[in-house]
This record gives C-alpha cells, structure tokens and sequence, in this order.
C-alpha cells in the first residue's frame, strides 16, 4: 500500500487567534482615533463577538468593556493591554472536562 504523496498546497494552514489578538485585524480596519473611550470603541467596531480561546467560546467587546475600570483609552495598545485580563480569566475560567482538554489541543 503506498502512501498518498503531499498536496502542493502553498497555502498556511489556518491559525485560531483569540483574546487581543483577534482584535488586531479589526482595529486596524477599523476609523478609530486614540484617545477613545469605550463606546466609541464599540461603535467603531460594530460590538463584535471577540473568541476568548480557542475552542471559539466568545463574549461581545462591550461586555469585555464593562469589565474594566477605564472609561477611556490612550492608545490602542493600551486598550489591548486593559482587555488582556478580561479574556484570559474567561478562557482560564472555561470548562476543563477531557473533551474540551482535547480540543484544546488540535
């Protein structure tokens, strides 16, 4: 039995990005200026589901907001760096049954 020979696919598997890092891309899109406070963030973003890990469970950004104790932001880094802990207790805090272990693998 021979073995099936790679496919030439030059293409980069797909990544899961989650937590800040799946706000980069909408960020950058989006018509923002810094100083911001966190309505005009949503605003500008349109409230998006934001995944906090990898198996994709997600909370809306102005939930994620209301988690913290800023009402404006200087930056964008600094609203990424206010957010972090918001995303990283959720996915920390998930379930942590076999199934989801798994998963959290592949």
């Amino acid at each position: 039995m021979a073995a099936r020979p790679p496919q030439d696919d030059a293409e980069e598997p797909d990544s899961i990005t989650f937590g800040i890092a799946a706000l980069d891309a909408p960020l950058d899109r989006a018509d923002l200026a810094f100083p911001a406070d966190g309505s005009e963030v949503v605003r500008a973003l349109g409230d998006p589901d934001v995944p906090y890990d990898p198996s994709g469970r997600s909370m809306a950004l102005s939930a994620a907001l209301d988690e913290v104790n800023r009402e404006r932001f200087d930056s964008e880094d600094e609203l990424l760096d206010v957010l972090h802990p918001v995303f990283e207790e959720r996915r920390q805090s998930g379930p942590t049954g076999l199934l989801e272990r798994l998963r959290s693998l592949f």
